[in-house]
C-alpha cells in the first residue's frame, strides 16, 4: 500500500509541475500578446458607451501611451495618412511591432488585396494603397499611407498605427532621446 501511496504522489506531483509548466507558457505567449488583466472597480454611475471619434479629412489626430504621454501625430488628408512621432520620442524603425505586425500583418494585406481588385478590374491601379516608412539613423522619422480607401480601412490603420507605436514606446523603455 506504501509503494503504491508513494508512486501515486509522484505522478501527482509530476502532473502539478507540467500543469505549472504549462501555465508558464501560456503566461508568457499572452504577455507577448499585450494582454493585461484589468482592475474593474465598481461604481454608483451607469458608464455612457465610449464613442470612436470619427477621422476625417484634414484632422490631426494625437497618438498617446496608456500613461498619456504624446508619442506621435496622426494627419489625415484626402486619400493619405501620415503618422509622425514626437521630436522627444525615440521609436526604432527595424522594431518587431513596425515590421512584423503594421507591415506584415495590415499594409502588405491591403496591398495584396488592392492588387487582386486592380486584376480583376475593380479597382485603378492609380488608387492602390502604398506606404513608405521613413527612417533616420534607425530611428522612425514617418509613416506615409496613400489610398487607404474608405472609412473602415482608416479606422483599421488608426487602430493598428496606434498598438504599433505604443509597442514600439513600451519597447524603448519609454522611447526619449
Amino acid at each position: 500500500m506504501k509503494s503504491f501511496l508513494e508512486h501515486r504522489l509522484k505522478q501527482q506531483e509530476e502532473e502539478v509541475s507540467n500543469l505549472r509548466s504549462f501555465l508558464e507558457v501560456v503566461d508568457s505567449l499572452l504577455t507577448e500578446r499585450s494582454f493585461r488583466r484589468v482592475e474593474i472597480k465598481p461604481t454608483v454611475e451607469v458608464p455612457q458607451p465610449k464613442t470612436e471619434p470619427t477621422v476625417s479629412a484634414g484632422d490631426s489626430i494625437p497618438i498617446m501611451t496608456t500613461d498619456g504621454v504624446r508619442i506621435a501625430s496622426l494627419a489625415v488628408t484626402q486619400g493619405s495618412l501620415q503618422v509622425t512621432p514626437e521630436a522627444t520620442v525615440n521609436l526604432d524603425s527595424n522594431s518587431p511591432p513596425l515590421r512584423s505586425f503594421l507591415v506584415a500583418k495590415v499594409l502588405e494585406p491591403m496591398l495584396v488585396k488592392d492588387k487582386e481588385s486592380a486584376a480583376a478590374g475593380s479597382l485603378s491601379p492609380d488608387n492602390m494603397v502604398s506606404y513608405e516608412v521613413e527612417q533616420e539613423d534607425g530611428r522612425l522619422k514617418a509613416i506615409v499611407i496613400r489610398n487607404y480607401g474608405d472609412d473602415r480601412r482608416l479606422l483599421e490603420l488608426k487602430n493598428a498605427i496606434r498598438w504599433t507605436l505604443r509597442r514600439m514606446y513600451e519597447k524603448t523603455g519609454g522611447g526619449k532621446t
